[in-house]
């Protein structure tokens, strides 16, 4: 849990919101031809709106002009008027309302473009950001943002192109019916544009903060989920909830003041165009009364008058909202703007290794080939290695990381794992040994030296074809929400029924799984419950047995289960290493004196090598270790 400062400053510098919605609105043009469709929808609209006004003047200077007149009111007439402010009503309700439906489609699919690329950009961060990133705020980035920002198009984009024409419609026709009234009403109009835009500045930092405490509230709902059973168990849950409570009322504050700060700007418009309202109102019944207008003109002009406050006061209140959206924005933009990792290469290993063996050659021809040459690599594609147990020589040559740069776990770092060897791995915690095999994996980049698969750099053929032919058993078991059949073949898509039901009596799991009610139909959810931790590492290593893969590591993977259950989980991983090239790592060493070769480390260093016996007749590092466990027990 974080424990940053969560006093909120109204003048700290908030995001470019300008950036944010100018990267929305290019995100938009990709639709170009539907925002074009609405922005034609909504004009032809706003025209139909903005003329009936007009109309409606006409229709009252024909009463007037008919009271006292011998042919009296020219009722023809004033039926055809009504008629049209009808019709230009009814057509402006159709048509914003089809332009409401084009706006849906767009923003929905704007939405769906921003997750499809969110999560993308998740399969291609690299892990030291998710290392230094609470999970519930990722998660928020790429749900709620994304969620505010559609829910803020919705409602601004239409209004706000609505009256944008507004505006400029209702100006034209206050000039054309008088000029002078219409600078008179205008002249007031700053003040009201200059109390808005100060509001907007003071409610962003608030926006800003308001969508990061959303972010911080959920991170601390998805711990409190993930730790149930520990918050529990210490009687956690008065302290969880105080943090709660203290998360819940930042973000009640940020948004509560957020929001107070952008509905002032409502009343502050209203005030602005009364004020207006009341000047037109006299001036214009003192012209009316000279004749310089019409009862009918100063009466539209008044309607316009009071119409422009709409469009004003939308445009404001639009204006507030983006705020909010902007906010998400930044915070949707920030994650999609992340570093990425390298750019990965397309070949695979089975290409790499023949491409090597073509340049040790020095020239190309059917003797050098593969399938040929008694010293190329036996190495199968994944979807063929269901049957033959298969292995691959490993060589970490030099190798130097650290999770940040000027601290490095392994310094120099060198070893030779031949086809077939299994090789355990132990030493004390922060040793550098789960570090090790997650550089094998290339989760992370190695800082200088270089990590070879039969004689290739990993980095010459894709993480894609590295990690096809290795296969992971670790401590933390995950399952997924699927039936116990679907979980098993997780590692190898296409498996047959026959295949997964053949992992599982090679690995102890069809004897448990028949003795449930519906057998490798079985359904489990997120949690596995009903499983215990052994039931579940054998599901796993089943999965790993099927993926028949060439390396196997296993990662501490009887260290949460009883002794009984750690005899069969160690029968499966024995049938499973079989043949295999294997990296154990464990801190029970009862589970690898037979390894080939044991491996000491201490500060990412080796330290000692050699097989059980060897390594307790020396009495050095790993004696002491294996004597801390055993004979201390016996004591």
């Amino acid at each position: 849990m974080s424990s940053e400062s969560h006093s909120i400053d109204p003048y700290a510098k908030s995001l470019n919101a300008k950036n944010s919605l100018r990267r929305l609105w290019r995100a938009l043009n990709k639709q170009r031809l539907r925002v074009a469709g609405i922005a034609l929808l909504i004009l032809i609209s706003t025209l139909a709106t903005v003329i009936a006004p007009l109309w409606l003047g006409d229709a009252t200077n024909v009463i007037v002009d008919g009271i006292g007149a011998p042919e009296g009111i020219d009722w023809n007439r004033l039926v055809r008027i009504l008629l049209y402010v009808v019709l230009a009503y009814v057509v402006s309700s159709l048509l914003y309302f089809a332009a409401g439906i084009v706006i849906r489609v767009v923003v929905q699919n704007l939405g769906y473009d921003l997750r499809e690329q969110a999560q993308r950009k998740i399969d291609r961060l690299p892990l030291s950001y998710l290392d230094k990133h609470q999970r519930g705020d990722v998660l928020s980035r790429v749900t709620n943002d994304i969620d505010n920002i559609t829910q803020t198009l919705l409602q601004t984009l239409s209004q706000m192109i609505q009256s944008a024409y507004q505006l400029i419609g209702i100006i034209a026709m206050m000039f054309y019916i008088s000029w002078a009234l219409a600078l008179l009403s205008l002249a007031v109009m700053p003040l009201g544009i200059i109390g808005t835009l100060w509001i907007l500045k003071h409610s962003r930092p608030y926006f800003s903060k308001q969508w990061k405490e959303t972010g911080a509230v959920s991170s601390l709902v998805e711990e409190n989920f993930t730790g149930l059973e520990v918050v529990e168990a210490y009687n956690l849950q008065d302290e969880f909830a105080e943090l709660f409570d203290d998360a819940n009322s930042r973000l009640f504050t940020a948004s509560f003041r957020g929001q107070t700060f952008s509905q002032l700007s409502e009343p502050v418009m209203n005030f602005v165009t009364n004020i207006s309202f009341v000047v037109v109102s006299v001036i214009g019944g003192l012209l009316t009364l000279h004749g310089s207008m019409t009862i009918g003109g100063i009466q539209a002009f008044i309607q316009y008058s009071r119409q422009l406050t709409g469009p004003v006061q939308a445009l404001s209140s639009m204006a507030a909202l983006l705020q909010s959206g902007a906010a998400s924005g930044e915070r949707v933009f920030d994650f999609l703007d992340t570093p990425e990792i390298k750019p990965d290469v397309s070949t695979t290993l089975e290409d790499a290794a023949q491409h090597a063996q073509q340049r040790n050659a020095g020239f190309v021809d059917d003797a050098h080939s593969p399938e040929n040459n008694a010293h190329s690599p036996k190495i199968e594609h994944s979807a063929d290695r269901s049957a033959a147990h298969s292995s691959a020589a490993v060589e970490f040559q030099h190798i130097r990381f650290g999770y940040q740069s000027d601290h490095p776990v392994i310094r120099d770092f060198s070893l030779k794992v031949d086809h077939g060897q299994s090789i355990a791995i132990v030493g004390h915690t922060g040793a550098g040994k789960t570090t090790l095999v997650n550089l094998l994996m290339r989760f992370y980049d190695l800082d200088a030296g270089q990590i070879l698969v039969d004689g290739v750099p990993t980095t010459e053929f894709s993480k894609d074809s590295l990690r096809s032919h290795i296969g992971m058993v670790l401590q933390d078991t995950w399952l997924f929400a699927g039936t116990i059949e679907e979980n098993i073949a997780f590692g190898r898509p296409g498996a047959t029924r026959t295949e997964i039901a053949e992992a599982a009596r090679a690995t102890g799991v069809d004897r448990l799984v028949r003795q449930l009610p519906h057998g490798y139909l079985t359904e489990l959810n997120e949690d596995s419950a009903g499983l215990s931790a052994g039931e579940k590492q054998l599901l796993t290593i089943a999965r790993a047995y099927l993926a028949s893969p060439d390396i196997l590591i296993l990662d501490e993977a009887t260290s949460s289960v009883d002794t009984r259950t750690e005899m069969l989980v160690q029968d499966a991983m024995n049938r499973l290493r079989a043949g295999r090239t294997s990296f154990i790592i464990a801190h029970r060493l009862s589970t690898i004196r037979n390894a080939d070769t044991i491996i000491v480390m201490e500060h990412g260093d080796i330290v000692e090598t050699g097989k059980h016996e060897d390594l307790m007749a020396r009495g050095g590092a790993y004696a002491t270790l294996y004597n801390s466990q055993f004979l201390g027990a016996k004591e």
